[in-house]
């Protein structure tokens, strides 16, 4: 815990004294490397925002064997690997071979090509279409394996630095990703920090600890209620409320005159 506890100092001071965008942005990327590193797999899974060398050129000079997986944009230009040199070839040695295409222009062809794996995705055995190949990428200065995934009328890319990993295993890993961001912005809506835009680090933390007070009052005023509160949106297979639940009772009873519920339990009666 010292050693975390040391690795975050940084936090408390560079923040605010970072003016442009890009500096904040590279200071985010060597603090995030510092802290998880030490303490996470191999794998970085992110959204196409991400899946540049913004992210890939910290991760290399880091010296920690972490790759990404990414999805794909589809105006990246893919370029096929170079061919080894003979031995009359002077000069030094291609680094890319001739340029492909974009993953846009390529999905329609490859469609015809694409193979149905059964991959694990959201809970379910699913069966996909899809198909790959390893390509150059000029901004990452790499070999990866691009993945195209197709639906009915549409299609998705992703890649990864990992050339070991195969079809089945990229989908799902991303799958999990995307998963867990949901999950993310379930919460934040949950807890009311969705919208919030604060600027400073003094902000963020008052934000938040705000929010986390307000969700420690919701779920006490839960705990009070007798009996369980029904859920608002039926789920199959599902018996207990969710958070929201409790929230939209809490409101319904702040604007109900006089208190009804817990809150008349908790609070005084007025003389």
């Amino acid at each position: 815990m010292s050693m975390l506890r040391d690795l975050l100092i940084p936090f408390q001071s560079a923040f605010s004294k970072a003016r442009l965008g890009r500096e904040r942005a590279h200071w985010f990327i060597f603090t995030l490397l510092a802290v998880i590193v030490p303490f996470t797999s191999s794998m970085s899974s992110c959204d196409s925002w991400f899946g540049n060398n913004g992210l890939w050129g910290p991760l290399q000079h880091s010296g920690q064997p972490v790759h990404l997986l990414s999805r794909l944009r589809s105006n990246t230009a893919l370029y096929a690997r170079p061919e080894a040199p003979s031995q009359t070839t002077q000069g030094r040695p291609r680094k890319y071979g001739h340029r492909c295409d974009s993953v846009g222009d390529l999905a329609a062809p490859f469609c015809d090509q694409a193979r149905t794996y059964t991959v694990l995705l959201y809970g379910k055995q699913r069966e996909v279409r899809a198909y790959d190949q390893i390509f150059m990428l000029k901004n990452l200065r790499c070999p990866v394996r691009v993945v195209w995934v197709f639906r009915k009328t549409q299609w998705v890319a992703f890649f990864t630095t990992d050339l070991t990993l195969s079809v089945t295993e990229i989908i799902e890993y991303y799958g999990a990703r995307w998963k867990i961001e949901a999950g993310f912005k379930e919460i934040k809506q949950d807890i009311g920090s969705a919208r919030s835009q604060t600027r400073t680090a003094d902000a963020v933390t008052n934000h938040l600890q705000f929010c986390l007070m307000a969700t420690t009052l919701t779920w006490i005023y839960a705990d009070r209620m007798t009996p369980d509160p029904e859920r608002r949106h039926k789920v199959k297979g599902r018996t207990s409320f969710a958070f929201s639940d409790v929230r939209r009772l809490i409101a319904d009873e702040a604007l109900s005159d006089p208190y009804s519920g817990v809150l008349a339990r908790l609070l005084p009666t007025p003389p």
